[in-house]
C-alpha cells in the first residue's frame, strides 16, 4: 500500500529568478494538488511551472504525519530532479544530527528548523548542493544508483528483479513490510531509503535534466 495525500495547494511562477517571478504574467497563483505525488511534479512542469514554494515546513520530528511528509518530500524530490526551483522549509528533531546529510542531494530548503547546529548544516547543504548528486538509472536488464553525498562517489548496481520492484514500491513510499526484504536490507545499508514511521521512501531521484555531460555524472 502506497502512502498518499491530497494538499491543498501550493503557490508556483513561470520563472526561477524572483525578479523576474514579479512581472505580469509570471505568478500561475495558488495551484492544487488533487491526486497522489507520482505525477504532480510532470504536471506543474507542464503548466509552467518554474518556481514552487510549499505552504508548511516538512517535518520529520516524530510527531509528523508520513503521508504528509512522503506527499511532500516527493515532491520536492521529483521537483529538484526537474531543477524547478522549489521554496520549503524542514524540520528535524533536535537530535537529529548529521540527518540533513541523507537529504542532501534535494534543493536546499530555505530554513532548516530542530537542531541547534541548524544554521551551520544548512550553509553545508547550500555550499555543496548541485544536481545529479544522487541519482538512479534503469538500463536493459540492471539498474544504478550514483550517489555523491557523502563527498566520493558511491555506486549501486543490481540485476535482480526484486530490486527494481523495490524501487518501484518506495518511489513514492510503501508500508516497508510490504517491501521484498533482502532488497530494501541493502538499500538501508547504503543510506538509499528514509524511513517515516512505518514508511519506507527512496532517496534517488531518476533524473529529467542534465547538467552535464552523461559521462561526467
Amino acid at each position: 500500500m502506497t502512502a498518499t495525500l491530497t494538499t491543498p495547494t501550493l503557490l508556483a511562477w513561470r520563472d526561477y529568478d524572483p525578479a523576474a517571478c514579479a512581472l505580469p504574467g509570471m505568478f500561475l497563483g495558488e495551484v492544487p494538488l488533487p491526486g497522489p505525488a507520482g505525477g504532480e511534479a510532470a504536471r506543474l512542469w507542464e503548466l509552467g511551472a518554474r518556481r514552487v514554494r510549499l505552504p508548511a515546513p516538512v517535518d520529520l520530528t516524530a510527531t509528523a504525519d508520513p503521508a504528509a511528509v512522503l506527499h511532500a518530500l516527493s515532491l520536492v524530490r521529483d521537483l529538484t530532479a526537474r531543477a524547478v526551483m522549489v521554496e520549503w522549509d524542514l524540520r528535524l528533531a533536535p537530535d537529529a544530527g548529521e540527518t540533513w546529510r541523507v537529504l542532501s542531494h534535494l534543493q536546499p530548503p530555505a530554513a532548516l528548523l530542530g537542531p541547534e547546529t541548524a544554521e551551520e548544516s544548512l550553509r553545508s547543504w547550500r555550499r555543496g548542493h548541485y544536481l545529479c548528486k544522487c541519482l538512479w538509472r534503469k538500463g536493459p536488464g540492471f539498474l544504478q544508483i550514483r550517489d555523491r553525498r557523502w563527498g566520493e562517489l558511491r555506486r549501486f548496481t543490481a540485476d535482480e528483479p526484486e530490486y527494481e520492484r523495490a524501487v518501484v514500491l518506495l518511489d513514492h513510499g510503501a508500508r516497508a513490510d510490504t517491501v521484498p526484504q533482502a532488497a530494501l536490507d541493502d538499500f538501508r545499508a547504503e543510506q538509499l531509503v528514509l524511513d517515516v514511521g512505518e514508511y519506507a521512501w527512496w532517496l534517488p531521484y531518476r533524473v529529467s535534466r542534465w547538467l552535464q555531460q552523461s559521462i561526467a555524472i
